[in-house]
């Protein structure tokens, strides 16, 4: 299912260590606090359970969000690299 998650962490090295988890389980940043990607219910599971332990007792907000395939195609974006 897709899924996207987003923070709001701010300490730099717990941040960090978010952003690596969300790497590890294959999802791809699209923005500095925010990661996309295609992930199982376990896995979703599983990532959450991996970022709260990560977190600890730090202060920050995660959430993930799941979308039907037919929601997730149906997005409008504009991507484009900074002029040179």
């Amino acid at each position: 299912m897709r899924c996207l998650l987003i923070y709001d962490i701010p300490d730099d090295r717990v941040r960090q260590k978010i952003a690596d988890a969300c790497l590890d389980y294959g999802l791809q940043r699209i923005q500095y606090s925010a990661f996309a990607g295609n992930l199982s219910r376990t896995h979703q599971r599983e990532l959450m359970t991996e970022v709260r332990r990560r977190l600890g007792k730090h202060a920050g907000n995660i959430q993930l969000f799941t979308f039907p395939d037919d929601i997730w195609n149906a997005r409008r974006t504009i991507e484009q690299g900074e002029e040179s």
